[in-house]
């Protein structure tokens, strides 16, 4: 049956749906992924892509399998040797999920623009500036990936990539103590800390500790914010100082007091930079609203710039420079009647906020005559739409034909043109010939950029210590890397890196660069 199917879906992908969810993973299944030559890399690529179920995927090369290549490549084997190289991989992946449905082609027409993501191993440069020109134009996000040896490079190349769900790591809460609004306000003056019996007192969330003694702050510091270390402590001190005072008064009353009945003001006590950190609109969310794409919306913008619009017409307006509210709190000692009732004031406040929000969304569609429904395109993504508000963010790389350019040529990331000497030339994988007709192009190189840079022998003899091969350990850990950010644009999920990412096995390191 059909739920039988989906329980059974379910429990497949059980741990990957936990990381992007079901829209992640419907995007993923409706993907159309395009991998140019079968190498160790590439079916590496392509093996972490088919696992978690890619939709489709079509493998081009048109090699023959050699006995170098089953060397190397875990998904040809030694019957494979003399067959054509894509179709030969192709019957291996697939068997990895029976989900997938692979395709192999032994060319690729530089016209075709129908995939939604591209991945070039081991092509030579003029190769994949040409096809990359072409993808650029149809806005096809491509991916350029290689091991050299112990060098592992990957070069992403998308004109503009938006991201809602960007998953950011130790996100500051947004408990706006600093700005309460209106329910919080109301909630906060329910309590009243001075009359509460022992268990009230002791099982109260920390955030209302927090909001008690920040009205006791405000009251003698002229309604300012402690804001640095030196006020933070006073103030930590004022909530130290209130508990014993409330632990006094229990001795004095004959009720018994033990250590824990004070956690939730340790808690309050730990948690000050926290609770202070002062509500305003990131930066990033700045730059999102004040791009032209923002500003200047057309039957054609895309939906997250109808939603970023939107969000800006809220912090315009009904919130008064805030973003909608995110609508969570953290986990904390308190009595489960209190914390639901302190998480439901959160939460309501989330979806009203979400809900002018779409309304600010449905206006702006009617006036530019879009069809399109806030409710079902972006549900579960965006609602509540302060869950994302704050953690918006658009990548945008310059193209290879840029990179190449002299006169747009990056010379504060310098380091990065080494990666380029392995495309100069063929070599002999004869070492010292090798070594000579490397320092030549190493040389023109610098000479072309007008760069006064020593590049050291020993890096070198190190290129040319490879011989162009592809161990699989270093294949292996770019193919799962590529594939990762693959998922991340293929999902609009995480944020992907900008624009080069380079892997030293030897010292088994790893640094992003922006060329």
């Amino acid at each position: 049956t059909m739920t039988d199917n989906k329980t059974s879906k379910e429990q497949k992908y059980d741990r990957q749906l936990r990381l992007w969810g079901d829209h992640g993973q419907e995007a993923l299944e409706n993907a159309h992924v395009c991998l140019i030559n079968a190498t160790a890399t590439g079916t590496e690529i392509l093996k972490n892509l088919v696992l978690p179920g890619i939709g489709v995927f079509t493998l081009v090369d048109g090699h023959k399998v050699s006995g170098e290549d089953v060397g190397n490549n875990f998904f040809l084997t030694s019957s494979s040797i003399g067959k054509n190289r894509a179709q030969a991989a192709t019957e291996l992946l697939q068997e990895l999920n029976s989900d997938v449905s692979g395709n192999f082609v032994e060319e690729v027409s530089v016209n075709s623009s129908s995939f939604t993501f591209s991945i070039y191993t081991a092509v030579q440069n003029h190769t994949y500036l040409r096809l990359g020109s072409v993808l650029w134009e149809a806005g096809v996000p491509f991916l350029i990936c290689r091991t050299y040896g112990l060098i592992g490079y990957m070069r992403l190349i998308v004109k503009e990539h938006t991201v809602v769900e960007s998953h950011p790591d130790n996100a500051l809460e947004d408990l706006r103590l600093d700005q309460p609004f209106t329910e919080l306000k109301h909630h906060v003056e329910s309590h009243d800390l001075d009359n509460m019996e022992k268990k009230d007192h002791s099982h109260t969330p920390w955030i209302i500790v927090v909001a008690k003694y920040l009205e006791k702050w405000y009251s003698e510091h002229n309604s300012q914010l402690p804001k640095n270390y030196k006020e933070k402590e006073a103030f930590r001190q004022l909530i130290r100082e209130g508990n014993v005072i409330h632990h006094i008064q229990r001795i004095l009353t004959n009720e018994n007091g033990t250590p824990e009945d004070e956690e939730n003001f340790e808690e309050a006590i730990k948690n000050v930079n926290t609770a202070l950190n002062p509500t305003k609109v990131p930066s990033a969310t700045e730059d999102i609203f004040n791009a032209e794409q923002c500003e200047n919306i057309t039957s054609q913008s895309p939906s997250f710039w109808l939603i970023a619009h939107g969000v800006r017409d809220f912090v315009r307006n009904e919130g008064n420079g805030k973003l909608p509210v995110r609508g969570t709190i953290p986990d904390m000692i308190a009595d489960s009647d209190k914390f639901i009732k302190l998480q439901n004031v959160y939460r309501d406040k989330a979806m009203k906020d979400a809900a002018v929000v779409s309304k600010h969304v449905e206006a702006l569609l009617q006036s530019v005559g879009k069809v399109f429904t806030v409710g079902t395109e972006m549900c579960g993504v965006l609602c509540p739409t302060g869950k994302n508000a704050a953690f918006l963010r658009v990548v945008r790389c310059r193209s290879l034909a840029e990179e190449y350019s002299v006169d747009t040529f990056n010379k504060d990331e310098i380091s990065m043109s080494s990666l380029r000497f392995s495309a100069c030339g063929v070599y002999n994988y004869q070492v010292e010939e090798d070594i000579n007709k490397l320092k030549l192009c190493v040389n023109s190189l610098l000479q072309e950029y007008s760069l006064n840079v020593n590049v050291k022998d020993d890096y070198i003899h190190e290129f040319c210590r490879y011989g162009a091969a592809e161990p699989h350990m270093v294949a292996a850990f770019l193919g799962g890397s590529a594939a990762q950010e693959a998922i991340k644009i293929i999902t609009h999920q995480f944020v992907p890196f900008n624009n080069t990412f380079l892997y030293n096995a030897m010292s088994q390191t790893s640094a992003t660069f922006q060329l």
